[in-house]
């Protein structure tokens, strides 16, 4: 049986440290930051890391349902989106994950685009 990505990469250590990494990379953003200026980051990044554990085929589950009730009074652009996605991609780049793994997150990502843009 294939191992998942989130298998293949160490599991919730490695996802662990690609949320820490991309949440840096997100406060360093003109475009992205101000949606985190008054977030408890820590709290953030426990939760992101089940969502990106899910996107990688990990032991988590998030319904549409919670993903756009999350989300919908967040205020979320498209070029938001955008931005956002672009470096969630370079950020699983830089540790070590493939094009074709980078493809299928993004492509979950996408999936899911109308429950997260909400402007």
């Amino acid at each position: 049986m294939p191992q998942s990505i989130f298998e293949s990469h160490g599991g919730f250590v490695t996802v662990r440290k690609v949320v820490s990494s991309f949440y840096d990379r997100v406060l360093e953003s003109e475009v992205l930051a101000p949606h985190f200026a008054h977030t408890n980051m820590k709290r953030l990044i426990d939760h992101q890391t089940k969502f990106v554990s899910f996107l990688l085929g990990g032991p988590a589950s998030f319904s549409d349902d919670h993903i756009e009730r999350v989300h919908a009074r967040l205020g979320i652009t498209q070029p938001a989106f955008e931005e956002m996605k672009l470096t969630m991609m370079e950020t699983l780049e830089d540790h070590g994950f493939n094009d074709s793994e980078v493809a299928q997150v993004e492509q979950e990502l996408l999936s899911r685009q109308a429950l997260i843009v909400t402007v």
